[in-house]
């Protein structure tokens, strides 16, 4: 069997960090497109044309695009660290995250879509939106989402257990 080509979906949160070790782990030597999706703040730069502020903006949508790089990178380094086969990636446009991850993983004909979870439960995660979520709903991939140890620790102790009777 091939290694497969993976898209890890990562911010560079423990969440996205603690998703990687586990799966290099899984999938030892495997190449990798480390996936940081970014949204520019160009759509709402478009309601400023001719603001003054507009410049200030563009500054601080450059200063995030460097930062996004970064973090892409920091993410394919630890990958490589590792043992994964790793590239950065970054994507800037107004779709969602999800819908970022999904369209990418189409594109580069990918065999494996993998997440963090950041374990929002309830109120909070509809609100919020969940990424991981989104993206079982519409991937047509096959798609692992990993929650870090805290994330399942805190899972794990939410639950009611009953006693057998």
């Amino acid at each position: 069997m091939s290694t497969p080509k993976l898209l890890i979906a990562y911010d560079g949160s423990p969440n996205a960090q603690s998703a990687m070790h586990t799966v290099a782990g899984l999938f030892p030597g495997a190449t990798a497109v480390l996936f940081y999706a970014r949204q520019p703040l160009e759509g709402f730069a478009a309601h400023l044309e001719g603001h003054p502020a507009l410049e200030k903006l563009q500054g601080l949508d450059a200063a995030a695009l460097d930062v996004s790089e970064q973090i892409a990178a920091d993410g394919a380094q630890l990958a490589r660290d590792l043992g994964l086969i790793a590239e950065p990636l970054i994507s800037s446009t107004m779709a969602t995250a999800s819908e970022a991850i999904v369209d990418t993983a189409e594109e580069l004909n990918v065999d494996l879509i993998v997440l963090g979870s950041r374990g929002l439960r309830g109120f909070k995660a509809t609100l919020l939106g969940s990424t991981s979520a989104s993206v079982l709903h519409h991937a047509t991939r096959p798609t692992l989402v990993i929650p870090s140890d805290a994330v399942a620790a805190a899972r794990r102790n939410s639950r009611v257990v009953t006693p057998a009777e």
